[in-house]
């Protein structure tokens, strides 16, 4: 790393952080992440500079987030939903053996497949992050309604992590929601087929069916555009980077 490129980012993340302790957390309008990128695509920046991130953009969060737990509790409330959820499908079962195709069965697995997709995503991030050595310091309320659960990153220790790693871990959340809904209907519609295709409402297994493919078309369609897919694409495409670097 030459002396002139560090200190000219040390003047820009000076500068960046200034603006943030005066009140301006909009990262992106001060040019944070086009520097925290040209960082990532050299792991000895990105080691130099992790504690600087980190603490910018924790700052940043914190000052224009409001509402936060937590990551433990987070962890127990989504935990304890995701044990709720679940239960909810023998539940639903014992129903509609009582009364086939009770439309309150129904509604409790479809139920089930739609909450499950929520709670188990950041679960997930939070499991496969910590296992690569990337930590979390809140969840918060995410969203364009501001109703889903966010799981805020340890920018420095995102930083530290391999591309691969952080590649891995958003993948991890969104192949988790993916997952779920096809997971209730596989356990619902095996016992369903068992008893004649009488047991739950039909409309039921369509809805979950039509819940999990909205979601994989949601996926393709904007993954290049938001959602974890991009910052999937985002992480290899610096993994790349590095390894032709080292070549």
């Amino acid at each position: 790393m030459g002396e002139e490129r560090i200190e000219s980012y040390q003047d820009t993340f000076a500068r960046i952080e200034g603006q943030v302790d005066a009140g301006n957390h909009d990262l992106s309008a001060l040019g944070f992440w086009r520097l925290v990128g040209r960082v990532k695509a050299e792991p000895r920046l990105a080691e130099h500079w992790a504690d600087v991130v980190g603490r910018i953009d924790r700052k940043a969060f914190e000052g224009r987030v409001g509402f936060r737990l937590p990551v433990w509790m987070g962890n127990l409330i989504l935990g304890a939903g995701s044990i709720v959820l679940v239960a909810l499908v023998p539940v639903g079962l014992g129903l509609a053996r009582r009364d086939p195709e009770s439309p309150l069965a129904g509604l409790l697995v479809v139920a089930a497949a739609g909450g499950l997709a929520t709670t188990v995503h950041d679960l997930a991030h939070w499991a496969v992050g910590r296992a690569a050595g990337i930590r979390f310091s809140h969840y918060f309320l995410d969203g364009p309604l501001l109703i889903q659960p966010g799981l805020k990153i340890d920018y420095a220790s995102y930083l530290r992590a391999s591309p691969e790693a952080r590649a891995r871990m958003h993948a991890a959340g969104a192949v988790a929601s993916k997952v779920a809904p096809f997971a209730v209907f596989g356990s619902v519609y095996l016992p369903h087929r068992a008893a004649g295709y009488d047991l739950l409402p039909s409309w039921s297994l369509w809805a979950i069916l039509a819940f999990g493919a909205l979601q994989l078309v949601t996926d393709v369609v904007s993954s290049r555009k938001r959602s974890d897919w991009k910052k999937v694409g985002r992480e290899l495409r610096i993994s790349r980077m590095q390894r032709k670097r080292v070549l």
